[in-house]
């Protein structure tokens, strides 16, 4: 097969028929790929429901119905394909539609996963777009939603935009007319942060002097002559900068980057803006949709981010602009908590456990933010404590693009080092979690750091 054939092959088997169960996660790119497929599927006058999972596991397979509908698995499935036969699911019942690496089972269940065909930087949204597009070739301008997915999910970070297959889909939003591609400073926030809050808390690449310094970026744009404030006092954000001011803060961060030894070609990154959303709001640009559609999943309320996608611009946009507010708050707390309680360093690794002080969707979250103000030559292991499960331990890691061009792959360490405890992970090389029992915290940590070094040690002898 192929992954065009995979599509038409799952394309068909929806629009054959009857009713649709679509089971996603409530990421980013799990809420994008079900709105996807809902409106994709509902179009066609097929009768579809959604159905949100925190992860798939033998616990949450309850949420799975057992009824005749078609089962369509969106940003998980690939890995739980063993959970879908124990749950005694056929194959010609299940359409999974996914990125994550897959799982070899005797059900040959039907997938659409562009992984196994070398396109790893490629999100389930693309795969549910790719499936909406075979249904209909109208729903191009669920391209849009395809972007956002792929972006939340980090695709673009490595290569400072979206490349391959996910390109393409931009290339289609650009077309339909409701995306826009242009190249543009690389920071979070250029729609909604004022300015120098913008350039301090964005570290890719760090430079001196401005990342986490909001003093030195004031004094940058007083420097510069660059305003903070409209002549009304309004703050500016990054997009309401003339060419001009762009151009000199950009080459002032050149000059400061490649004075302290650093390279600046990280400075600037394709950044995919939506000109028939409001402007100065989250909703303005892929980025910070993404980050709205998060706070709707870490806060158990990923059906809002849902409602989003499908156009609600009233109570859901109200709603979810309340949860990303409070998300933004729990996660200053806690970036704060691991700062002032310090990291334990090992050989190749730092880490530190939180207790259950801090909800377990949002300890990823924290560590990336962490680690640009630890030490960034070793990767940052965030451990949590489950209410719900006292009995087991949630996993959360990060690292750099940096730390991931010398040769570490986080999902490997994690899954390499569980799997000894019965424990389950995934992700990507860049972040990844785990599950792990709580009496193997320490062994764990342990196996983490040796297989975290023995990444580096083999990507060494492979530059020699």
């Amino acid at each position: 097969m192929s992954l065009e054939g995979d599509v038409r092959a799952a394309a068909g088997r929806i629009c054959e028929a009857e009713r649709v169960t679509v089971i996603s996660h409530i990421d980013a790119d799990g809420i994008t790929s079900l709105s996807i497929l809902m409106q994709a599927i509902t179009r066609a006058g097929i009768e579809a429901v959604p159905v949100f999972v925190r992860q798939l596991e033998p616990l949450m397979m309850h949420r799975v119905p057992q009824d005749d509908t078609l089962k369509v698995f969106a940003d998980l499935g690939a890995g739980q394909q063993n959970l879908l036969e124990a749950h005694g699911l056929e194959d010609d019942r299940v359409v999974i539609v996914d990125h994550h690496v897959t799982q070899d089972v005797e059900t040959p269940y039907l997938q659409v996963n562009a992984l196994p065909y070398g396109h790893a930087k490629f999100s389930a949204a693309g795969a549910a777009y790719l499936v909406a597009q075979a249904i209909d070739a109208d729903n191009r301008d669920l391209a849009k939603l395809a972007v956002i997915g792929n972006v939340g999910d980090m695709m673009a970070r490595e290569d400072c935009g979206l490349v391959g297959p996910a390109r393409q889909i931009v290339d289609d939003g650009i077309e339909y007319g409701n995306v826009e591609a242009r190249k543009d400073l690389n920071c979070y926030g250029i729609s909604t942060r004022p300015l120098a809050n913008c350039l301090a808390y964005s570290d890719d690449p760090h430079i001196e002097g401005i990342t986490n310094s909001l003093p030195g970026t004031r004094r940058l744009l007083a420097r510069l002559g660059v305003p903070e404030r409209t002549r009304k006092g309004q703050w500016r954000v990054w997009e309401d900068l003339s060419g001009e001011e762009r151009q000199a803060i950009a080459s002032a961060l050149a000059e400061q980057v490649v004075a302290h030894g650093g390279r600046a070609d990280r400075l600037c990154a394709e950044v995919y803006l939506f000109p028939d959303e409001a402007e100065k709001t989250a909703l303005r640009n892929a980025a910070e949709y993404s980050t709205l559609l998060n706070a709707c999943g870490r806060w158990a309320r990923p059906e809002v981010g849902s409602a989003i996608c499908a156009g609600d611009r009233g109570e859901a946009v109200r709603e979810a602009g309340h949860m990303l507010t409070h998300h933004r708050a729990v996660i200053r707390e806690l970036l704060n908590h691991i700062l002032e309680t310090g990291v334990t360093e090992l050989d190749a690794v730092q880490y530190i456990h939180v207790g259950d002080r801090f909800p377990d969707t949002i300890v990823g979250i924290g560590a990336g933010m962490a680690l640009s103000r630890l030490n960034r030559d070793k990767p940052i292991l965030v451990m949590c404590t489950l209410p719900d499960d006292p009995d087991l331990t949630k996993v959360s890691m990060r690292a750099t693009e940096r730390m991931v061009g010398s040769g570490i792959d986080l999902q490997e360490a994690l899954i390499e080092a569980s799997g000894s405890f019965g424990g389950a992970a995934g992700g990507h090389a860049v972040a990844a979690g785990a599950y792990i029992p709580k009496t193997a915290e320490e062994e764990f940590v342990q196996r983490v750091d040796r297989s975290i070094k023995r990444q580096r040690g083999a990507a060494g002898q492979g530059n020699r």
